[in-house]
């Protein structure tokens, strides 16, 4: 079978694109980005710390100034990725007020996605992959990105039959695994952590409710007031009357 190291090698046979070599890049400023996709991940550390280093020894080999690094701790995937990812909105904003490229470590930090991709293309800002040299071409990124997207498909049908196969031979997965009495006292913690975060949400947000509430505001009169300031509920959407009253409940307001 093929492998994606070589297609892309294929691809730039084929396109007759030039190696990238040290020195090709004009510019002397640059943005970097650089992402993890979990929180696990980004307590770690590892995965930014490796991705800042590599931004790091591509900019020093070009004697590039990177005036900010944007970190962001989001998944890469869904339609509507870039309103999930302000840092990488930010980064674009930076770049393109600057005019100079963004940098990153590689191009599944952006996304393996084709069609987001190609909508990063349309934000007039050049992307620059550390581990792949400068192709400022967007038809060269797109050709990476869908051999990038082609490659997580195989990965995640690999996976599927792996287990499948597990599975059939009779060995027991994930919480199938458990006891019943483990599978209680996960479930308990797991609450608990829910209701933990939740609380911390509140927490951060308390002077905007108090705020909202004070004077004897009524539920509806201080949801509108919130939504309006744009105070995002712990889920993450718009304001309603009962679940801010639960909210303030939580908080001691009512």
């Amino acid at each position: 079978m093929t492998s994606v190291k070589e297609s892309l090698q294929r691809v730039r046979y084929a396109l007759k694109l030039v190696p990238y070599q040290k020195g090709m890049l004009k510019m002397t400023t640059a943005v970097g980005y650089v992402r993890v996709s979990t929180k696990a991940q980004g307590r770690s550390g590892l995965g930014l710390e490796a991705q800042r280093a590599a931004i790091a020894r591509f900019a020093q080999a070009e004697g590039l100034d990177v005036s900010q690094v944007y970190e962001e701790i989001e998944t890469g995937s869904g339609s509507d990725a870039l309103e999930r990812r302000p840092k990488l909105a930010a980064a674009l904003k930076a770049a393109r007020k600057a005019k100079v490229p963004v940098l990153v470590a590689k191009l599944d930090r952006l996304s393996r996605d084709v069609h987001f991709i190609s909508g990063l293309m349309s934000q007039r800002v050049e992307f620059v992959v550390c581990d792949l040299g400068r192709q400022s071409d967007p038809f060269v990124l797109h050709l990476y990105a869908a051999l990038a997207e082609k490659e997580r498909g195989m990965i995640a049908a690999r996976t599927k039959a792996g287990l499948a196969a597990a599975k059939a031979r009779g060995i027991k997965l994930g919480m199938d695994a458990r006891t019943e009495a483990e599978t209680k006292e996960i479930a308990a913690k797991g609450g608990e952590a829910n209701k933990a975060a939740s609380l911390a949400k509140l927490e951060e947000i308390r002077p905007n409710i108090e705020f909202a509430l004070k004077n004897g505001a009524s539920l509806r009169a201080a949801c509108d007031l919130l939504n309006d300031r744009g105070i995002a509920s712990t889920g993450g959407g718009r304001w309603h009357a009962p679940s801010l009253l639960i909210a303030a409940k939580r908080l001691g307001l009512r």
